[in-house]
Order: C-alpha cells, then structure tokens, then sequence
C-alpha cells in the first residue's frame, strides 16, 4: 500500500477515536457528521480499530418507541484505545504516590487527592452562576479540565458521565483519587451523589447518579409541627 495512504488512513482512525474520546460512544452517521466523511469510510477505520482492540460495539439504546430496522451500533473506547492518549506519567506518579504513603501515612494519599479535585473545584466555582443548573457547571468544568463530560436525564435525576480520565491508571492503584472526586461532587451540587462506575475500575465511562432535588412541601411541613 502507499506510504502516503498508510499514514492518511491512521490519522483518520486517530480522528474517529479522539471524537470518540470527546463525544462519548458514537454511532457511524454521529462519527461521519463530525468528521466530514461518509459513513463507509467510518465504519471502514471503525473495524480496524476494533480488530486492534481500541473501540468495544453494542446496539444502541432506544428510549421510548422504536421504528423499523435493526438498531444502530454504538462504538466506545476500550481501556486500551483510551490509553493511547494517556500521559507517559503514570508510571512514576505511582510510584511517587507509593513513595508519599510509605513515609507519611495513608492521610498524606487523601490530602493529595484533594489537591487533584481542586482545579476542577475552582473552575466549577467560577462558572457556576452562567449556568441554569449546578450540574451544567459541573460538566463545563470536568471537560475544561480533561475529563470530557457530559449529562444524561434519567427517571430519578442525571446521570454525570465522563468518557476520559486522566489520571484512570494511578486511580486504578489509588482510588483515594476517586473517592475525593465524589465527595467534591456531593459538595458542589449539594446532594448525595452515588458513583456507579468509573474508568479506573474497568468500565466504558465514570457514572455518577445526582438525583433530583427534594422538594419539600411546606403545608405538609407546617401541619407536621403543628402536631
């Protein structure tokens, strides 16, 4: 094959999955919208990417009434395509992490972790009143900071999903790190969040429930004190 095809064909495999990386799980017709391509040339570099092990497929969810035909496949990134964007960090932040628990205790990881959450905690902080929602911020401030974020409605609230982490491979050996994110969350939108996945464990995504608000009614509040 020609030399000059070879290294057009990675770039644009290289383009599939960073939108992938942006965007989240994305069927053909989403990729080749974006990117400008037909949907054969994406489901083309969609199938060496596969074969190589990058991107993981299932059918896509359909909410409410389906129509005719098959439902349309939906492309993600697997631990091993997301790592082709991992810094070559990890390593001796692991390491330097092993080191700061040795010879100062396991309170040393949870002041760390901390420090890790911050950033994100002062964009949110700056942010949060151009937005309608706490959790709107929230997202503007995840993605401003790597994380790549997005909201999904669900009966109970919304989901919080973020399609890359940065630091998923020293989480994956500290999950300090994650528990300090969560508690962040809980503080920043004032709820009780619960996380259901993350990337660090081997799943597709970092899944956090918010749930709606309570809302209290103040007629049954009063007639409760009443008593």
């Amino acid at each position: 094959m020609d030399p000059a095809q070879v290294e057009s064909d990675a770039s644009t495999r290289s383009r599939v999955s960073r939108s992938i990386l942006q965007y989240g799980p994305s069927t053909a017709n989403d990729l080749a919208k974006r990117l400008n391509l037909t949907p054969a040339a994406v489901r083309r570099h969609l199938a060496v990417l596969i074969s190589l092990g990058h991107l993981s497929s299932r059918e896509q969810r359909v909410y409410g009434p389906r129509g005719r035909g098959r439902p349309a496949r939906v492309f993600a990134l697997t631990d091993s395509g997301r790592g082709e964007f991992y810094q070559a960090y990890d390593d001796l932040a692991i390491r330097a992490l092993g080191y700061l628990q040795q010879v100062a205790g396991e309170e040393a990881v949870n002041e760390f972790a901390k420090q890790v959450v911050a950033g994100v905690e002062t964009r949110f902080h700056a942010i949060e009143g151009e937005y309608e929602t706490p959790a709107e911020a929230l997202v503007e401030a995840l993605t401003a900071k790597g994380f790549v974020a997005s909201l999904q409605p669900v009966r109970s609230g919304v989901q919080l999903c973020q399609y890359h982490c940065p630091v998923a491979h020293v989480a994956a050996e500290f999950p300090e790190l994650c528990e300090a994110e969560t508690r962040a969350f809980a503080q920043m939108l004032d709820s009780h969040v619960q996380r259901l996945a993350t990337i660090a464990h081997g799943d597709g995504v970092c899944t956090t429930h918010v749930p709606h608000p309570v809302v209290r009614d103040d007629k049954t509040i009063e007639g409760k004190a009443a008593r």
